[in-house]
């Protein structure tokens, strides 16, 4: 019955996320056709008819939303009003960079957030824990955008340490670090400190616990206690968080990409809603509403393994 009521579950939530995909761009004011001809552009309503006959646009909602579906099991998202491209196309081809920025950016800023939480939170008494732990708080308070904002003019405007724009200079590995450093260590550093403040709480409740005592009065050494047993238990929040967090932290990453100028999902986002692109935003937000839906899924998969106490019943 838990199985059953888990497909049912993620099944109305991907029903419930086709329909706002579908209408949310919609709902945005602005017609795509005067985007698409100019604003200084006189027409005549005959020809503005046929624009919109011609994109779909005269059609009912209802069956413009059939249409999608139907599109969408055949793994067509659409045609591209302004790139004169299919969706998936143009998906396919930004997507790894995002994915290579995403992907390092949480693998740094979790590893680095349980590790530096855990001994935070383990030494809360000490000073350089209490420093770290303010410092995390400071970071944690400011948006992606801004964060990304403030360390493009430190670094890549005054210092000039960095590259203005772009994802490489030359096609070669060194090159592509040198370009998506700045941008990997913005995104990690906002990662980093959410999770060391989580991490760090978590571990202050369990320390308080019976088993780290009596674990101390057998003489397992102090380095065994923290990261064999007071971790283990403690990740389990930063698996929530993760689930809950994944969706914000890839839309951070695409404001990311636009102030760096990166030629990933964010560049692509950033110029079809400014020419009101339908195809293209709803293929854009599925694959981020499907990304947050398949990150929990994982974290409900990790809460088993990582504490098999966990019943999974009525979750």
């Amino acid at each position: 019955m838990t199985l059953q009521r888990k497909i049912i579950r993620y099944a109305a939530s991907l029903l419930v996320i086709l329909l706002i995909v579908f209408a949310l761009p919609r709902i945005m004011p602005g017609n795509p056709v005067m985007f698409l001809i100019g604003e200084d552009v006189i027409v005549t309503p005959e020809v503005l008819a046929d624009l919109n006959a011609r994109l779909g646009l005269d059609r009912p909602v209802p069956e413009q939303f059939y249409l999608f579906l139907q599109g969408l099991c055949a793994g067509d998202l659409g045609y591209s009003y302004h790139l004169h491209s299919p969706v998936v196309s143009l998906i396919g081809d930004r997507a790894g960079w995002t994915l290579m920025l995403v992907g390092t950016s949480l693998a740094v800023g979790y590893a680095a957030g349980i590790l530096f939480g855990t001994w935070a939170g383990w030494m809360s008494d000490h000073k350089p824990a209490k420093a770290l732990t303010g410092a995390s708080i400071c970071i944690s308070c400011i948006p992606p955008y801004l964060l990304g904002l403030t360390l493009f003019s430190i670094f890549v405007y005054h210092l000039n340490w960095f590259p203005y724009k772009g994802l490489y200079t030359t096609p070669d590995i060194w090159s592509v670090m040198h370009h998506l450093a700045l941008p990997v260590a913005t995104l990690a550093l906002f990662v980093f400190a959410r999770n060391l403040l989580i991490m760090r709480g978590s571990v202050l409740t369990e320390k308080s616990q019976l088993y780290p005592q009596f674990a101390r009065s057998l003489g397992v050494p102090g380095g065994r206690i923290l990261y064999g047993h007071v971790m283990r238990n403690a990740i389990l929040p930063i698996l929530t968080q993760f689930a809950i967090d994944f969706g914000f932290i890839f839309s951070g990453a695409l404001f990311i990409e636009i102030i760096f100028s990166l030629n990933g999902l964010g560049t692509l986002m950033y110029d079809a809603i400014i020419t009101r692109d339908y195809p293209v935003l709803s293929g854009l937000f599925l694959v981020i509403a499907v990304m947050a839906v398949l990150a929990n899924m994982l974290a409900d998969i990790l809460y088993g393994v990582i504490d098999p106490r966990v019943t999974r019943e009525g979750v």
